[in-house]
């Protein structure tokens, strides 16, 4: 199995601050689902932010398919977010833009034709269960639509990593339920990495998946 995140002595700090992680080491292989836990202030999305390049790693090493991030230059960032999909607890869509570009987004950004785009967006949308609601902008959705949109777009572009940041940490049980059904989905069909942030682990689960929690700066796996 290759391996999609490989971290050696990393060290995540933000200017001016006491380090948050410090000298971790951990792998994550290709097509595994990973959970990342820890509490409050851990670190979690910490390490999250790293591994898209939103926060410099302070120390060591940190590679993500294949793009060593400490000092990454921005061509090879953007090469690198081109092959990730990332999804936010707090959805950011862009509110002046309809679902169906907002799901297109990554599709523009990775030059598809606008023909190819709006049947990928169209099948897309129909899987997350927002077919019906095509032209609707996004403040007019509930949150768990709007969650659901921000899946989607997260899937456009076929990634080889998807990062979750507290996907359902604002969500009721159905959209929650709906998100994680997302998610096992893209990582058994489509073998997507996925690595997801959270507090809370569901109690029942229906794919294989590792538990990696932080602890005073550390990063252990749980059996």
């Amino acid at each position: 199995m290759d391996n999609v995140i490989v971290a050696k002595n990393l060290s995540l700090a933000y200017s001016n601050e006491e380090t948050i992680l410090n000298q971790c080491n951990f792998t994550i292989g290709s097509g595994e689902f990973v959970f990342i836990t820890g509490a409050s202030g851990s670190g979690k999305s910490t390490l999250l932010k790293s591994m898209y390049g939103e926060l410099p790693v302070y120390s060591g090493h940190l590679g993500v398919a294949g793009v060593e991030l400490f000092n990454i230059s921005s061509k090879n960032l953007n090469f690198l977010r081109r092959h990730i999909g990332i999804v936010f607890q707090d959805y950011k869509l862009i509110p002046e833009w309809d679902i169906e570009k907002n799901v297109m987004l990554p599709l523009i950004i990775a030059g598809y034709a606008n023909d190819i785009s709006q049947t990928q967006v169209q099948k897309l949308l129909s899987h997350v269960k927002l077919g019906h609601q095509i032209g609707k902008m996004p403040l007019e959705l509930s949150g768990g639509e709007q969650q659901r949109v921000a899946m989607a777009r997260a899937l456009a572009h076929n990634p080889i990593l998807i990062l979750a940041d507290e996907p359902t940490g604002n969500l009721d049980n159905y959209s929650a339920g709906l998100i994680w059904h997302l998610l096992e989905g893209a990582n058994e069909q489509l073998k997507t990495t996925v690595v997801v942030v959270t507090h809370h682990i569901p109690e029942t689960f229906g794919v294989p998946y590792r538990h990696l929690h932080i602890e005073s700066g550390n990063i252990h796996e749980i059996a």
